[in-house]
């Protein structure tokens, strides 16, 4: 199934919750996301059963990866459980989850029996100070650090993610870059992005993917390495002594619209064609109403063969309205 592009479905990202025990300033600014912020209840929110229905459907039309994102999915009662229902549909080939890793030492060894195929975990910085002031909680980074270790220790593959901002954290690319080669662990820098309309973005503060490249072949020998698939959606780089490798996530200065492959189905069971929109095509209400499966998978169908969503190619000529990353999980 192809969208108007010629863009096929590949991936289904399934937030499971709107809620996260974070304040990130680039994605739920304490200022917006405070004490009185109102988030979803918890009938508003998919069950488990509607969520594989959905997961099914996408399958049926292409899907072949699925990953599990909130929020902070795994505040979500019972994660372990839907890992075990996703992991038995037929089809789904690669089951992931992204977490801010303060909880995964407790869930790392549940959600691999359930059958999770691996965990990326958001890790901002190394530094304690640096780290408290990014999450917005004080959150401590060696908590992230148990996380990582239990999922390593329990055989799931971990890879990490850290949005680079200017002015607040681009002095950790090295030391995560070090640490991720004496752990065996790929870390993954992403471009910080103008996702929803709270994080006050501004083009100055976004460290381009080039310099950050060039910034760690200042340290090490790399070369590039291609694309493994179609729609993936970080450039990968190898160290030339063999200690593994580590990406760029280009969403800003090299938009990867063109090979775009992902649908994402937010907590309270809307789907998005894009991360950067502000409208998703409900199907809750069809799911409660006692739609079929055919029915299900028609609106997939509907959603997907409608799209023409390529914000990050557009981004400065066009205005659109924006859901928060938060909601949709990124």
């Amino acid at each position: 199934m192809n969208d108007k592009l010629g863009r096929p479905l590949r991936d289904l990202r399934i937030s499971v919750t709107d809620r996260c025990n974070f304040r990130c300033r680039y994605c739920m600014p304490i200022e917006v996301f405070g004490p009185g912020y109102k988030f979803l209840d918890r009938e508003e929110i998919l069950s488990f059963e509607e969520i594989v229905r959905v997961t099914r459907a996408a399958v049926e039309r292409g899907a072949c990866k699925v990953r599990l994102t909130g929020g902070e999915p795994l505040l979500r009662r019972g994660i372990e459980d839907l890992v075990g229902l996703l992991a038995a549909v037929d089809g789904v080939e690669d089951l992931a989850l992204t977490t801010n890793g303060v909880l995964l030492a407790h869930h790392a060894e549940g959600l691999k029996l359930a059958g999770l195929n691996r965990v990326t975990v958001s890790l901002d910085a190394l530094d304690s100070e640096v780290f408290a002031q990014m999450n917005g909680v004080g959150a401590k980074v060696e908590r992230v650090m148990a996380g990582v270790d239990a999922a390593l220790t329990h055989g799931l593959p971990v890879k990490v993610n850290a949005v680079i901002q200017r002015g607040v954290n681009e002095q950790e690319i090295l030391p995560l870059i070090r640490w991720g080669r004496d752990y065996g662990v790929t870390v993954r820098f992403i471009e910080y992005m103008d996702v929803g309309e709270t994080n006050g973005w501004k083009m100055d503060e976004v460290v381009s993917a080039k310099e950050i490249v060039e910034l760690v072949a200042s340290e090490f020998a790399v070369e590039p390495v291609q694309a493994g698939y179609r729609g993936e959606v970080a450039g990968r780089w190898r160290f030339a002594d063999g200690k593994g490798e580590f990406g760029v996530i280009a969403s800003v200065t090299k938009p990867f619209c063109g090979d775009c492959t992902r649908m994402r189905l937010s907590a309270e069971g809307r789907i998005f064609t894009c991360l950067f929109t502000g409208e998703g095509r409900d199907l809750k209400k069809a799911l409660r109403e006692g739609a079929s499966q055919a029915e299900i998978e028609s609106l997939l169908t509907a959603s997907w063969q409608s799209r023409t969503d390529r914000y990050s190619e557009e981004r400065g000529k066009v205005a659109v309205k924006k859901a928060e990353m938060s909601y949709l999980g990124g």
